[in-house]
């Protein structure tokens, strides 16, 4: 989480903290296990007046920041959502409003206005199975023919598509991307729920079977979305970056109090050298997390051409010791940490699922070798 907060930004966190903490308790959490959808549309039209959906949008179309950065201050927003492992589609839903923001001129105002308010959710539909992996699909492709688009393949795994009301949708359009915005209720798409490790998150995977829409269904020009697609990809991983750092937060948090309150021989756990030094790795492991998601973010929402090989970094480091120290939570707290009943495991779930959203921490650091091959041979 960002070191120097301005006091707008410090009073809007502490604003989003205290609204997870009072409606959606470990309690909650556990209950909605059982949820379709994971979350309660009346609780995610209230974070929407809290301003969750509109950091990223223009004033001049309802939205507006809090700093002037939309960005940095929804990574705020994002740490606190890891911090609580709390319910509700964030990521993809800003990761399209902000999309549809930049191409304002070429969408219907009222799908991205009820986005802001809470109305309308959506889904970022931009991962594809790999082409070896038994769950391989047909990558999807973006047809222009005449005055429609026809949208065929398959997405998968999308985060909240089931409850999503609109689809966002990348694909290929000869040697070009395309975006295309898609209704969930439209013929031709199919939306099968797929497992999630997470408590509240859901997934699925989405095939489009020859959906044909409106060319005005394209978001900016066919085969020429390239530069949006990217921008929606960096934006993710830094929104990803910062709620999987929150949930890190609230895990060492616990297992830190437990060192003190629990007490083996006479003694507190904290008293013994082995885990005070163990203790002192995750901490060094956990500000780590924080630098580089927030170096992540920066870079991202000033434009630096630094922005892609910053955001794979982050998710690689902290995918790699975000889960070393989650693992060691586990092991300090002993048997009660392997229990549903005890809340070390929400923030495990949480930080598991983005672990493996929006490619691995392998794949990242393929991306930064090729980065760097790239600058080498230029």
């Amino acid at each position: 989480m960002l070191l120097d907060r301005t006091p707008d930004q410090e009073f809007f966190r502490d604003t989003t903290a205290r609204f997870l903490k009072e409606t959606v308790p470990a309690g909650e959490l556990r209950r909605l296990r059982d949820d379709e959808d994971g979350y309660g549309r009346d609780h995610w039209r209230r974070g929407a007046d809290l301003g969750w959906t509109s950091l990223l949008v223009g004033e001049d179309r309802g939205g507006g920041s809090i700093s002037g950065s939309g960005l940095l201050d929804l990574t705020l927003v994002a740490h606190e959502f890891g911090a609580h492992a709390a319910p509700g589609p964030l990521l993809p839903t800003n990761v399209v409003a902000a999309t549809l923001d930049a191409h304002h001129d070429d969408t219907d105002p009222a799908v991205l206005a009820g986005i802001l308010d809470g109305s309308v959710t959506a889904a970022w539909c931009h991962t594809e199975p790999r082409p070896t992996s038994r769950a391989g699909a047909s990558p999807v492709e973006i047809v222009a023919e005449g005055d429609e688009v026809v949208v065929r393949g398959t997405k998968r795994p999308v985060e909240a598509a089931a409850s999503a009301d609109v689809l966002l949708v990348s694909g290929r359009t000869g040697d070009g991307v395309s975006l295309v915005l898609v209704p969930a209720d439209a013929p031709g798409v199919r939306i099968t729920p797929l497992q999630s490790i997470d408590v509240t998150r859901r997934y699925a995977a989405v095939e489009f079977d020859d959906v044909r829409l409106p060319s005005s269904a394209l978001v900016g020009p066919a085969g020429a979305a390239a530069a949006a697609v990217e921008q929606a990809r960096l934006r993710s991983l830094v929104i990803s970056c910062a709620e999987s750092v929150g949930a890190l937060q609230s895990a060492f948090d616990l297992t830190l109090a437990w060192t003190f309150d629990r007490y083996s021989f006479g003694r507190p756990l904290a008293s013994y050298q082995e885990l005070k030094h163990r203790c002192a790795d995750l901490k060094t492991w956990l500000e780590a997390c924080h630098g580089i998601s927030d170096a992540a973010a920066t870079a991202v929402a000033t434009g630096s051409g630094d922005a892609a090989r910053l955001t794979s970094a982050a998710k690689a480091f902290i995918g790699d010791y975000g889960g070393e120290l989650m693992q060691d939570c586990v092991q300090i707290h002993g048997g009660i940490g392997l229990t549903y009943e005890h809340d070390l495991h929400l923030y495990m779930r949480r930080a598991a699922a983005n672990r493996s959203s929006h490619g691995t921490p392998a794949e990242h650091r393929q991306l930064i070798a090729d980065i760097v091959d790239a600058q080498e041979a230029a």
